[in-house]
């Protein structure tokens, strides 16, 4: 009994030298997915995002896997839940390869794996096979009320009611009437204060509006994601995305050979990742977005990140608020940033399906500013017309790769462009403007190894001027 529980203790308290950690240990994100995943020859870019996802299980607390509606399938076949049973059954072949790279040894208990998972975990495909359950069937708001629950409403219900304060993120790859059931089911018996709180537990990540068949596409209305954002405009952070996702699409498909040279082919999980038809990955922003590598955080969607960049507007549907880029100028900055840290998203996924095929490869730096470890952003008071520095000299990197470095100003936050001296050194100095009093300045540190596929990691620093 002794050693067991040692062997527990143990594995709770290993960390990762990885892009998803800092030297902290840390809860992950809850991550939700609502996957309309088909056959190769019907829509292969969901069984592409499903791979991708799998190999950064590490970083995200997966709750829920449902299988829901979209622009090709609606109704949703229930014979294509094969196709996510495919991937979780090639992640199983895979993952003690994966795990050499955090040290992990073994597996929680389902019982413990199905409590907080820490940073760095990699979870047993037993765990991820009983969270692959299947959504709404059909799609719209039609779908929702009496005799539409589903087994994904019904364990979105069960995990939003968890004593656990962390957020739920549910990245809709298709449709999301299955969390709009959820919703509904908790308003027919719960108060109104209750349902508010019930809400407020998630967050949504649409890739276009998928809820859905294509050819109904511009009927916005008939869509349940307009009914989520009139009924919840204040409690719900929506973000519709019209951009990064086509920016993802495009992109994959001009280094499709970097795909077929390092993705395809290898491990198991590689050997499930499809060529594609219409686009590449068109679904990966709705999860990166949530990455926990120290560039942006999930909680303020102005943060720019390997998901683009959002402001709060006027929809596509003119009626109603939510987080998205579909107008410019909005659309190329998001843009932008997508193409800006696609090289390093791309080689880090690569990297990743090295160690899935051979147990080996190259991880991630931890970046260390001020002294301070982890991947929150750091915030730093300054007054007006002061000088703010900025140290990374400690970071370090766990393969022994040397490291360059490169501080930048997000400028759209903030409103002024500030002056930053040593901006590729270890260390940096800012001058604050004498006319800043009152507003707020992000600076990320960007590090880069030497080894193979040139890793990054990122910390975000907020300087608040007095």
């Amino acid at each position: 009994m002794r050693t067991t529980v040692l062997f527990v203790v143990a594995l709770l308290s290993f960390l990762t030298a990885d892009l998803c950690m800092g030297k902290e240990v840390q809860l992950k994100p809850r991550l939700v997915v609502c996957t309309d995943i088909a056959p190769g020859d019907v829509e292969p870019d969901d069984m592409e995002s499903m791979v991708r996802l799998m190999a950064y299980a590490d970083c995200y607390e997966i709750e829920a896997l449902i299988t829901t509606v979209g622009w090709n399938c609606d109704p949703y076949p229930t014979e294509w839940k094969q196709y996510l049973t495919r991937v979780i059954e090639a992640y199983r072949k895979d993952v003690s390869r994966l795990m050499v790279r955090s040290g992990q040894k073994g597996f929680l208990s389902l019982e413990q794996e199905n409590g907080q998972q820490k940073m760095g975990y990699w979870p047993s495909a037993d765990y991820l096979s009983q969270r692959a359950v299947m959504g709404s069937q059909n799609g719209g708001i039609k779908a929702v009320g009496e005799e539409n629950d589903s087994p994904g409403s019904n364990l979105l219900i069960r995990l939003a009611d968890e004593d656990d304060a962390r957020p739920i993120y549910v990245a809709a790859w298709g449709g999301a009437n299955t969390l709009a059931q959820a919703i509904w089911r908790v308003k027919q018996t719960r108060t109104e204060n209750e349902v508010r709180a019930f809400v407020r537990k998630f967050r949504i990540y649409t890739i276009t509006d998928q809820d859905m068949a294509y050819a109904n596409r511009m009927n916005l209305a008939y869509s349940s994601h307009m009914w989520l954002r009139q009924e919840f405009k204040d409690d719900l952070q929506f973000i519709w995305d019209e951009g990064a996702w086509q920016e993802q699409c495009e992109l994959g498909k001009r280094h499709w050979k970097q795909h077929v040279d390092n993705i395809q082919g290898h491990g198991a999980l590689g050997s499930e990742y499809p060529t594609y038809k219409w686009g590449v990955e068109g679904d990966t922003p709705s999860f990166l977005y949530v990455m926990p590598n120290g560039l942006n955080d999930p909680e303020d969607p102005t943060q720019a990140g390997w998901a683009g960049y959002h402001e709060r507007g006027i929809s596509l549907d003119s009626l109603t608020m939510a987080w998205n880029s579909w107008q410019e100028p909005v659309r190329s900055i998001s843009v932008g940033y997508k193409r800006r840290f696609y090289p390093d998203e791309l080689n880090d996924f690569m990297a990743r399906m090295q160690w899935a095929a051979e147990g080996h490869g190259n991880r991630n730096p931890r970046v260390v500013v001020n002294g301070k470890k982890g991947l929150t952003p750091i915030v730093i008071h300054a007054k007006a017309g002061k000088v703010v520095r900025l140290d990374a000299s400690r970071s370090t990197d766990p393969d022994g790769d040397a490291l360059s470095f490169q501080w930048w100003q997000q400028p759209e936050i903030g409103g002024a462009q500030l002056s930053i001296q040593g901006a590729d050194q270890k260390a940096a100095s800012i001058r604050i403007l004498d006319d800043a009093q009152g507003k707020r300045f992000h600076v990320v540190c960007e590090v880069h190894d030497n080894g193979p596929f040139h890793l990054v990691a990122y910390r975000r620093v907020i300087i608040i001027v007095k």
